[in-house]
């Protein structure tokens, strides 16, 4: 099965390396750090007693582990903590943020001589994986040269899910390589067991996002970032973060319908893929709106909608709204994060298609710091925001249902100790 997972992985990187060679390195100048993903010119191993190797995908993934790692150092600044990701919008936002790791690297291509020059470099005690990372060479070189393998902040999304249920038989094994999976929520433990995961390895341990401070929360500092996109004194603002082709239009002809009531609110809108923001602002033009991006923005110059093409800003924009949506849920993609928000203390809207966070979708409606819209009609009114002392009351319930989720640190934190106490033995071998 590795032999031909490799050559498969082999013939894809042959196909996709001049693609992305041509994308990044020649469009956008972005480097792609082969020669650190083939296994060469690796950083060196930090000291420490006991060594983490810790691997996020991108900059959400990046983002849960903040605390997690600035915990860690805390409670033992003798550790060698290493971590990976993947990508470089990942990278980038663990520069800012991941300032408890000792060495920050790209994750290897999935060959097992690559993955091995990285086990050697690094000498690491623990792999621990952040939410679905399951790479089968990572997986089985790590088994073979590690204490342990640990999945943190787990979560199945349905179409996972439904991917693990088809290949069952594989995924199974794929599942045995890890000691311990620490998920979300029950949702995510029953779909990893009904998946193949043995059940004893399977514990929810909360999740990890719950728990990030958000930044930039003083009044000072709002008003910088009101004067740095021209957001005029008076103005109300919605922010919907992460949306999905074929949402911004629904947005934008509800926008529109309600500033035929209100003209005194605004819009930011947010892409989950910023190379989508010409064609978002594009859809802002045709109706007859003045748009601008961030990139664009300037003191003088007005705007019905700012389309936010940065990465790494959207959750300072929540802080700043008087109400959010959460994208991804229009459309049956499945919704995105809706945590960022509620740190804020902001009133959480979003659509009927919110099954890749149903348990936190669950939670943010039953303590009434949510609501779903669904028809124009609801998206006209989500604009109008006509009840301020409602809205402020739902933004109280939202910041509150989110602490009422925290823990999921500590518990990871005892689970990681564990794998140093026992010396060797590992959890839940």
């Amino acid at each position: 099965m590795y032999f031909l997972y490799s050559f498969l992985l082999t013939l894809g990187l042959a196909v996709l390396l001049p693609v992305y060679f041509v994308r990044l390195r020649l469009a956008r100048r972005t480097p792609l750090f082969l020669r650190q993903r083939l296994g060469f010119r690796l950083p060196s191993r930090a000291a420490g007693r006991f060594s983490l190797w810790l691997h996020a995908v991108s900059v959400g993934e990046v983002t849960s582990l903040q605390k997690l790692t600035r915990e860690i150092k805390d409670r033992h600044p003798d550790w060698a903590l290493h971590v990976s990701v993947l990508t470089p919008a990942g990278m980038d936002v663990a520069r800012k943020k991941l300032l408890s790791a000792d060495r920050l690297f790209f994750a290897p291509f999935d060959f097992g001589w690559a993955v091995r020059r990285f086990l050697r470099r690094f000498e690491p005690d623990l792999l621990v994986l952040a939410e679905s990372e399951l790479w089968p060479n990572l997986l089985r070189e790590a088994r073979k040269r590690t204490q342990g393998i640990l999945v943190v902040n787990g979560r199945v999304s349905e179409r996972s899910f439904r991917r693990y249920k088809r290949l069952r038989f594989l995924a199974g094994r794929l599942f045995r390589e890890v000691n311990l999976f620490l998920v979300q929520a029950e949702q995510d433990r029953k779909r990893l067991i009904r998946s193949g995961a043995n059940p004893e390895k399977v514990l929810v341990a909360g999740n990890l996002k719950c728990e990030i401070v958000p930044d930039g929360i003083d009044a000072g500092s709002l008003n910088r970032r009101r004067k740095e996109i021209a957001l005029p004194p008076g103005k109300k603002l919605l922010v919907a973060g992460s949306t999905r082709e074929g949402e911004e239009e629904l947005l934008l002809d509800a926008f529109l319908e309600s500033r035929k009531i209100r003209k005194d609110v605004l819009l930011i809108l947010a892409p989950r893929h910023v190379d989508r923001a010409p064609d978002v602002e594009r859809a802002c033009r045709e109706r007859g709106l003045s748009v601008c991006r961030r990139t664009a923005v300037r003191p003088e110059r007005g705007w019905d909608v700012l389309v936010l093409d940065t990465i790494g800003e959207l959750a300072g924009f929540y802080a700043l709204c008087d109400a959010s949506f959460i994208g991804g849920s229009l459309v049956p993609w499945g919704g995105h994060n809706l945590l960022e928000a509620a740190a804020f203390g902001k009133p959480i809207f979003f659509g009927p298609h919110m099954h890749n966070f149903s348990s936190l979708a669950e939670a943010f409606l039953d303590g009434g710091g949510a609501r779903v819209v669904k028809t124009s009609g609801d998206l006209r009114e989500m604009f109008l925001l006509r009840d301020p002392a409602g809205l402020k009351a739902q933004g109280e319930r939202s910041h509150r249902t989110l602490k009422g989720l925290q823990g999921a640190t500590e518990r990871t934190l005892r689970t990681i100790e564990s794998f140093d106490a026992r010396s060797g033995s590992g959890a839940a071998t």
